[in-house]
């Protein structure tokens, strides 16, 4: 059985993930407000930003970059694209 939560990113009850993408507080903060759609949405969003901004997660400076761009994404005023990017449609 499916668990329902509401998303803070959709702004409504929808289907939440199996479990907490990544241990500590962030995770568990995702795990209980975020759906498995919002989710999906910001793995796209997040492969856009590794791809555009090259980002080696080897360093400590592109995954901060990267849980702070989550952070916006879910609870804040979201993350932007980077500037001059074009979805290829």
């Amino acid at each position: 059985m499916s668990r329902k939560i509401f998303c803070s990113k959709l702004k409504q009850e929808a289907e939440g993930l199996v479990k907490p993408p990544f241990p500590g507080a962030l995770g568990e903060k995702i795990f209980n407000e975020v759906s498995k759609q919002a989710w999906t949405m910001w793995l796209s969003h997040q492969t856009m930003l590794i791809n555009e901004y090259r980002l080696n997660l080897i360093e400590a400076k592109a995954r901060d970059f990267l849980k702070d761009e989550m952070q916006k994404y879910f609870f804040g005023e979201g993350s932007d694209k980077p500037a001059g990017f074009k979805e290829i449609k």
